[in-house]
C-alpha cells in the first residue's frame, strides 16, 4: 500500500511516482493507494497515477485508489478517469476489492 500525505502537485508527483515504481517492482498482485492524506491533486499527480495503472496493466496487477475526498474525486470526475481506475470508499473496500 502507498498512502501519499499532502498535496499531489508537480513538486511532490515524483516521489510518488517513485514509491510507486518501487512497490510495483515487486509486481504485487493488489497494490492500493491510500488518498485519505491528500488534499489536493493537479494534472501532475493525476499524471503519475495514470502511469501507475499501466504498469499495474502491464504487471497484471490490480491498482485500487481509496478514501478520496470530495475535490481530488470531482478532478478524477472531470478528467472522466473514474472510468478505467477502480476507485472504491474507504481503505476497509480497498482492502476487500
Amino acid at each position: 500500500m502507498v498512502s501519499p500525505k499532502g498535496d499531489l502537485d508537480m513538486s511532490r508527483s515524483p516521489a510518488l511516482r517513485n514509491s510507486l515504481r518501487s512497490v510495483q517492482g515487486d509486481k504485487p498482485v493488489t497494490l492500493i493507494v491510500n488518498l485519505a492524506s491528500v488534499e489536493y491533486m493537479d494534472s501532475s499527480g493525476l499524471a503519475t497515477l495514470v502511469e501507475a495503472m499501466k504498469n499495474a496493466k502491464s504487471n497484471s496487477t490490480k491498482l485500487v485508489l481509496c478514501a478520496m475526498n470530495q475535490k481530488v474525486k470531482a478532478l478524477f470526475e472531470i478528467a472522466r478517469l473514474h472510468h478505467y481506475f477502480n476507485i472504491v470508499a474507504s481503505l476497509d473496500d480497498a482492502i476487500g476489492a
